[in-house]
């Protein structure tokens, strides 16, 4: 087998990296583009490579700074005598293994010292280190621009008042420092006081896309519960741009979730209709999941269940069922559970058409909690007109299913339920025909 020797050069070492090995220095990197464009400068020697590596956390970084063992940035490089290079703590591990070879290329060592790669070293602490400055800069940069945008909304009118927000919500959707200035510097009270019944939609969508991405504390939250913010919120989940819905039933989700908040506030027929149109519309569909995921906490209230029964919301949620993915399939399905507690909504639930069809469908075949909420449903229209939907259910697999259910690992008391309905539905059928609708070859016991 060949012995290679490491190759030196006026204190540069050779290193390979990505395959091809390579002799740099920081000029030849610079001009190469190792250093990803990124221009010469002073260095400040005290920052911390370890501290930059994890703050930055950056995805775009050459592949000779990264260690083939770890395949994470390396902070202390050391070239073995085959020329490759690692991370000092990693290949110290696979010495410690009883290894006596090198990683990459699985040759043997006829020499197990390590030699620091000090230019390699270097290269890396400048790319980290002038990124990492940049990025303070910018962050700083970020900061400064949104107090004075902050100071600036106090005073600014009309158009000059939109400008300022729409530009502010770029600052904080793209920067998180951006973000905590504003928070830090009371600029959510300035934020919300431009919400009233007099502000225009323009003002109020930009409004509402900036507080949706911000951290909210109570007592910020709590002035957002205002009714006549509250009223406009709602407006323009009816009025505004798609974003500016899904935005709008965001902040409202956020709000709902404080204990101070109260239910006359989302009792609103213009709320739950505006919400049952983006569950419903087909071209953007990126706002069902923000709909469902604030119907799911607001029809804990009797009064919101009642209403969305009196806008028809019942059919209209079993209807998609199947066009959702399995994430939103859970939402409806709680909401339609949660509407059967009260009598009307069980009606109601019992009256679509495709309750049954569809829920009997879901069991056992996307989570354990879908079916929990499916066969709850079921349980409900059941019970309320056995004679009506128990042959219904038996016809489209439910029995079937059921047995699934009790024979699989879930949860004792949902088998318990399932074992219920199955009598309940048993009760219609001869045992010779409920046993060929069960799909067995045996009898029941």
């Amino acid at each position: 087998m060949p012995m290679f020797q490491p190759l030196k050069r006026d204190g540069l070492i050779g290193f390979e990296g990505g395959g091809d090995g390579q002799v740099l220095d920081l000029d030849t990197a610079v001009k190469d583009g190792v250093l990803g464009g990124v221009n010469g400068g002073v260095v400040d020697e005290k920052l911390d490579l370890k501290k930059m590596i994890k703050e930055l956390d950056l995805q775009d970084i050459p592949s000779v700074f990264i260690c083939p063992i770890s395949l994470e940035p390396m902070q202390d490089p050391v070239t073995l005598c085959t020329g490759q290079t690692y991370e000092r703590l990693n290949i110290h591990k696979w010495f410690n293994l009883g290894h006596l070879t090198c990683p990459t290329t699985m040759q043997e060592l006829w020499d197990d010292t390590v030699t620091p790669n000090k230019t390699l070293h270097h290269l890396i602490y400048t790319w980290f280190s002038q990124k990492y400055v940049l990025m303070k800069k910018r962050s700083e940069d970020v900061q400064g621009r949104a107090i004075e945008i902050l100071e600036a909304l106090k005073k600014a009118k009309g158009q000059a008042r939109v400008h300022a927000l729409s530009e502010l919500k770029q600052i904080v959707v793209a920067h998180l420092m951006a973000r905590k200035t504003v928070v830090e510097e009371g600029g959510v009270s300035v934020i919300s006081s431009l919400l009233g019944p007099f502000t225009s939609h323009a003002v109020g969508s930009e409004v509402v896309a900036i507080l949706v991405s911000l951290d909210l504390d109570s007592d910020s939250k709590s002035g957002l519960m205002q009714p006549a913010k509250v009223s406009l919120i709602v407006d323009m989940l009816n009025d505004g741009s798609n974003e500016t819905k899904i935005n709008c039933a965001r902040l409202i989700r956020g709000l709902v979730e404080e204990k101070g908040f109260r239910a006359e506030l989302v009792s609103s027929h213009s709320l739950l209709v505006g919400l049952m149109r983006l569950v419903k519309d087909k071209r953007h569909r990126n706002g069902v999941s923000p709909a469902l995921g604030l119907l799911k906490p607001i029809t804990v209230h009797k009064q919101v269940r009642s209403l969305m029964v009196s806008i028809g919301a019942v059919p209209q949620l079993v209807d998609i069922l199947p066009s959702l993915d399995p994430e939103c399939l859970e939402l409806a399905l709680f909401v339609l559970d949660a509407l059967c507690s009260d009598m009307e909504g069980r009606v109601a639930v019992k009256d679509s058409a495709n309750t049954i069809p569809y829920t009997v469908r879901v069991l056992m075949r996307v989570s354990e909690n879908c079916t929990n909420y499916a066969l709850s449903i079921l349980w409900s229209v059941c019970k309320l007109a056995p004679e009506e939907c128990s042959p219904l259910a038996v016809e489209v697999g439910l029995a079937a299913k059921l047995l699934l259910v009790i024979q699989s690992g879930c949860d004792a008391a949902l088998k318990q339920r399932s074992a219920e309905l199955l009598k309940l539905c048993s009760l219609h059928y001869s045992d010779t025909m409920f046993i060929s609708k069960c799909k067995l070859t045996r009898t029941i016991q």
